[in-house]
């Protein structure tokens, strides 16, 4: 008797266990997660440029390649033949571009731009 009366308890705590560790059903939140894009970049020479696209030329590996995209704000002072750093998602199967900027410009730690010399000396002769 005393030997049934422990199993009996011991099934009765086991299936207490999987009464707790059973997934309780979540309550769906008003906001939908949106998945979050890739931000990709490009260097190039604008090619063309207008008020809802712009275009650029970049070589890889020797290659030119045209990019174009669509703007989502007007590109302020780009003007062609400007070196340009566009950042851009693809949407709706077309690349769009978030930022068009220049890049900064490299710094030059020089004042003058040239290589400084140590000059050496002529050596005596007698």
């Amino acid at each position: 008797m005393k030997k049934a009366l422990v199993c009996a308890t011991g099934i009765v705590c086991l299936l207490a266990v999987f009464a707790f560790a059973a997934e309780k059903p979540s309550a769906r939140s008003t906001q939908s997660v949106l998945p979050k894009t890739a931000t990709m970049n490009a260097r190039g020479k604008v090619v063309e440029i207008s008020e809802k696209a712009v275009r650029i030329e970049r070589s890889i590996k020797g290659n030119a390649e045209v990019m174009e995209f669509a703007l989502e704000n007007p590109a302020a002072d780009i003007a062609v033949n400007d070196f340009v750093k566009i950042d851009y998602t693809i949407k709706d199967g077309k690349l769009t571009a978030s930022r068009v900027a220049k890049p900064k410009a490299e710094k030059n730690y020089r004042k003058n731009g040239s290589k400084q010399v140590k000059e050496k000396s002529a050596p005596v002769t007698k």
